[in-house]
């Protein structure tokens, strides 16, 4: 397994805060979320920032993953990533927005990359915890990852051991925890 170095992603996520414009502080975490999924074995970024042949929706991140037994073999070959570098949670309005981007193509699993997480309480399944509720019922499995989250990973099998611990608790609780 390949190291994830802790250095590299403090440095994505210090280029993400210290942008001096929204679109610098985003491509910082689109950089950061590129960075830890190259890692992976398997794993490939085919798009990053693409409209729709609509021009209606933009795609910050699409990867292809080979699925190998060291790699991420429990997802599917398409994953779709919304990266949101934002100084607040992410709201229930942009959580249901990626989901209608994944329900638009037919994809049952995406990542939504944040600063600090989503809206509501997982508990009470309120807020954008709800949306991704919904989403479950409907076969669309959405996972959350937090920089903090990102920053702790000290290596790709760390990663993977993340997202399935994710994976588990939408199957257990009905919601990202």
């Amino acid at each position: 397994m390949a190291p994830i170095v802790a250095a590299t992603i403090q440095a994505f996520v210090d280029a993400g805060r210290n942008g001096n414009t929204t679109a610098e502080q985003g491509r910082a975490l689109e950089d950061l979320i590129c960075y830890v999924m190259q890692q992976i074995p398997g794993v490939a970024i085919t798009h990053r920032n693409e409209l729709n042949a609509f021009e209606t929706e933009e795609i910050d991140v699409a990867v292809w993953n080979d699925g190998p037994g060291d790699g991420l073999f429990f997802l599917p070959n398409i994953i779709l990533i919304e990266c949101k570098n934002w100084s607040h949670r992410v709201g229930s309005g942009e959580v249901n927005w990626f989901d209608s981007k994944l329900r638009n193509r037919g994809l049952a699993f995406g990542i939504l990359v944040t600063t600090l997480g989503i809206t509501g309480e997982a508990v009470d399944i309120t807020a954008a915890h709800a949306i991704v509720a919904a989403a479950l019922r409907e076969g669309r499995r959405l996972v959350v990852l937090t920089t903090d989250e990102l920053l702790a990973t000290g290596s790709t099998e760390e990663l993977i051991r993340l997202i399935k611990r994710k994976l588990c608790d939408l199957a257990v609780k009905g919601t990202v925890a």
